[in-house]
């Protein structure tokens, strides 16, 4: 959720559970906005919290002018100090998947995992137990970098992508119909597509390469995996994944307001493997 409609969209949001306090409110409408001009970034969302054992880490993420580009990730354990986190790699990822249970809440934490190793001394070879030290930052980043490429997602419309690549918010949305607003394929992933670039061109023709360049919600795999709901008397949509529980987004239809947030424990979340079509 941007930081610059902060207020209104935790309101939005709130029905689902995922209100913060009035004071950690204050603070975070105050500390966005520093974040937003000492790193000089375009936007800054308000991405969530993942719960600890002993702290909370907040989550924010600053983009650039290319909306699709690198996101910047950045903590807080008060919602007024904000440590900017490394990128995600394929290591990183597939180091941390072996941890499970909750955050400590202590970036510093570090697990210890162990594993057997094939090992080789002169012509001998055999296994040993090596143990291995991972940091609980490094967890961090790699939960939000898999809970961004799955369940991260924007109404159709709200940015556009110009004919040489960069993505910017579309300042002329006006937000979904609510004949719209109730299907999957009014929905995209924020992130990189996948499904789109399997698609032949007979499958491309009736889209509209200015708005159709992410996935669509429909053919996720496995399906069922969002449900769709109308509260506020139709005034309000909020999808809700089934594989990442903690995940919420919300929109107003016939409105600019939309926005996703985060709130949950960690990657044990996770319901099931999920992907798309």
């Amino acid at each position: 959720m941007d930081s610059e409609s902060l207020l209104l969209s935790l309101e939005l949001a709130s029905g689902s559970g995922q209100g913060l306090s009035p004071d950690r409110r204050a603070s975070l409408l105050t500390s966005l906005l520093l974040v937003k001009r000492d790193y000089r970034y375009d936007r800054v969302l308000f991405w969530g919290r993942i719960l600890g054992l002993v702290a909370d880490y907040y989550i924010a993420q600053g983009l650039g002018p290319d909306q699709l580009g690198e996101r910047k990730s950045l903590y807080s354990l008060n919602c007024m100090e904000w440590s900017l986190l490394p990128p995600a790699t394929e290591e990183m990822v597939t180091q941390t998947s072996v941890v499970k249970g909750r955050f400590m809440g202590d970036p510093s934490h570090e697990y210890e995992h162990v594993e057997m190793q094939r090992m080789t001394e002169g012509d001998r070879t055999y296994e040993d137990e090596v143990v291995i030290q991972i940091k609980e930052e490094s967890r961090l980043v790699s939960v939000i970098d898999q809970i961004d490429k799955a369940v991260a997602i924007i109404p159709r419309g709200a940015f556009f992508k110009t004919p040489f690549g960069p993505v910017h918010v579309n300042r002329t949305f006006e937000g979904l119909t609510l004949a719209d607003a109730k299907k999957l394929t009014s929905y995209f992933h924020f992130t990189e597509p996948i499904e789109l670039k399997n698609k032949s061109l007979l499958e491309k023709a009736d889209l509209d390469p200015s708005l159709d360049f992410l996935d669509n919600l429909e053919h996720d795999i496995p399906k069922g995996s969002w449900s769709v709901q109308m509260e506020r008397g139709n005034a309000l949509v909020v999808l809700r994944s089934l594989l990442w529980p903690g995940l919420t987004f919300f929109h107003a239809p016939r409105t600019k307001n939309h926005g996703y947030i985060y709130v949950g424990t960690d990657s044990n979340d996770k319901l099931g493997t999920g992907q798309r079509g």
